[in-house]
């Protein structure tokens, strides 16, 4: 029993101790909190009386900004005010000033009005005058003022045409001075520099034998060698009486040179019979090839000119075997190269473009392709296809005017073209139609009134031309020349120019008896 009394004891005992602590800490933290309410309130009341403060401050400040603003704002008001009241004065002044300006230009209207009035009273009174003196005038001198007009008129377009005849033919004599001078400089030195053999092409090659035994074994049994040299060639083989000779006839020189070459091996080897002839032409054929194309690179490499196709290097060897009016093609060309060239270097241009062009302007006269098209064209048409420059194909398309010049070295082509074809010797014409251009060209000046006589001289190179004096004056036979000479430039072909030369003589006649 006293065991659990004690245990009930101090069970009560800290039941009662709990209990006192409980209601000591309750005393405690309640106190505690008292003081922090009170803390808090006061420092509730400090912030609330600064942010009272801070917005009496902030008011006062805005306050006295917005008072600023407004007395700035009826400062410009002012101002602008003032502004008004000045130009509003300025206006007024304007105004009474436009007023009396008004006032005073109608013054000045009417005053003019009155000034026109009379002005037109004495027009009037002076045409009326006018009208009586040039009515006596007009009888006195016995012709119309109209007739007089007429008359001055045409006496003044005499002058005038007499005037500008003689002022052109001052421009034309400095002209002649200065620029044909320069030309026949250039001209001149351009064909000493490059000038080449004359004309010694044909269409027959003299093959020479020692015997007649030689041309027995060539002609071979019933003429047997000679229709299959002929027939492997394409070549008219003449054995006649000739002495030690055999002629050659063909029209292309290339095959003349494959029977003379093919010709020379079988005579040289001894043994001519059909087989033999037609394998010795086929051998010499591919020599022939090969040494086209090496003349061909032979002369790139003589006037400086690289990177050409084969086959356009091929086509200039086959110009040695070609020729024009007699003048070897590929000596032309050279020669056409050389003077484009010089021409070239003289006038501040690419001189190896112009060589270029000058060795390709006739390329297409030894073409296989297309023979109905014109050579020039065709030649074009050949260097665009192995990608020439479009200077060099305008230029060689362009040498006889077939096309458009668009290229500065066209000209130079055609230029270096008709010197290499027209000098002294370089071709040679067939006899009839040289005495038919040079009659024509007589006949065409003889058909203009008031001429006498027409003569061609100097291989048609100059055309004098002899007018009647009574018909044609001075001025008319200057007139006469140009004619003439466009006349034949537009209706006439021939190489290089041609001089007219007009002449107006007075011839006065007596007799001594």
């Amino acid at each position: 029993m006293d065991i659990v009394s004690l245990i009930i004891g101090f069970v009560a005992g800290a039941a009662i101790a709990l209990a006192v602590y409980i209601a000591l800490r309750k005393s405690i933290l309640k106190g505690k909190a008292n003081e922090i309410l009170e803390k808090a309130e006061i420092e509730g009341e400090k912030i609330k009386n600064e942010r009272i403060l801070q917005a009496k401050e902030k008011y006062l400040s805005l306050k006295s900004e917005h008072e600023k603003t407004v007395n700035e704002k009826n400062a410009q008001i002012r101002d602008a005010e003032n502004r008004v009241h000045q130009k509003e004065n300025t206006l007024n002044q304007k105004l009474a000033e436009a007023d009396r300006k008004t006032k005073e230009l109608e013054a000045q209207k009417a005053q003019s009005k009155a000034q026109e009035d009379a002005m037109r009273e004495k027009e009037q009174e002076y045409e009326q005058l006018r009208g009586q003196v040039i009515h006596q005038i007009e009888a006195i001198a016995g012709m119309s003022a109209q007739d007089a007009k007429n008359q001055l008129m045409e006496s003044m377009k005499a002058e005038a045409r007499t005037e500008a005849q003689a002022y052109i033919n001052d421009c034309m004599d400095e002209a002649r001075l200065n620029a044909a001078k320069e030309a026949k400089r250039i001209v001149i030195n351009t064909i000493q520099r490059t000038a080449t053999e004359t004309a010694i092409e044909n269409a027959v090659t003299t093959f020479p034998i020692e015997n007649d035994e030689i041309k027995g074994r060539i002609i071979g049994r019933e003429g047997r060698n000679i229709r299959a040299l002929e027939a492997a060639t394409g070549v008219e083989i003449v054995v006649d009486d000739t002495p030690d000779a055999i002629l050659l006839s063909a029209f292309d020189p290339v095959r003349r040179e494959v029977a003379r070459l093919a010709l020379h091996q079988l005579v040289v080897d001894g043994r001519i019979h059909p087989a033999r002839i037609e394998e010795v032409v086929a051998k010499v054929s591919k020599q022939l090839e090969e040494e086209i194309l090496e003349t061909g690179k032979r002369t790139c490499i003589d006037l400086g000119i690289h990177g050409l196709s084969m086959e356009l290097v091929r086509l200039i060897g086959r110009m040695k075997y070609r020729s024009s009016y007699g003048q070897n093609l590929l000596q032309h060309s050279r020669e056409v190269a050389n003077i484009s060239a010089i021409l070239a270097s003289e006038l501040g241009l690419n001189p190896k473009i112009a060589k270029r062009a000058g060795l390709l302007h006739d390329i297409g006269k030894v073409s296989e392709e297309e023979p109905d098209l014109p050579h020039a064209l065709l030649g074009m048409k050949l260097a665009e296809q192995y990608k020439e420059k479009p200077e060099i194909c305008n230029a060689i398309g362009a040498h006889h005017e077939e096309c458009e010049m668009t290229s500065l070295y066209a000209p130079l082509v055609l230029v270096g073209d008709a010197i290499s074809g027209a000098r002294p010797g370089a071709r040679r014409e067939v006899i009839e139609s040289y005495i038919k251009r040079l009659r024509g060209m007589e006949n065409l000046a003889g058909a203009y009134p008031g001429v006498t006589k027409a003569y061609a001289i100097q291989a048609g190179r100059e055309l004098r031309v002899i007018v009647g004096a009574e018909q044609v004056t001075d001025q008319q036979a200057e007139v006469l020349s140009g004619e003439i000479a466009k006349k034949i430039q537009d209706e006439m072909t021939y190489p290089g120019q041609v001089k007219i030369t007009v002449i107006r003589e007075t011839r006065s006649v007596a007799y001594a008896k």
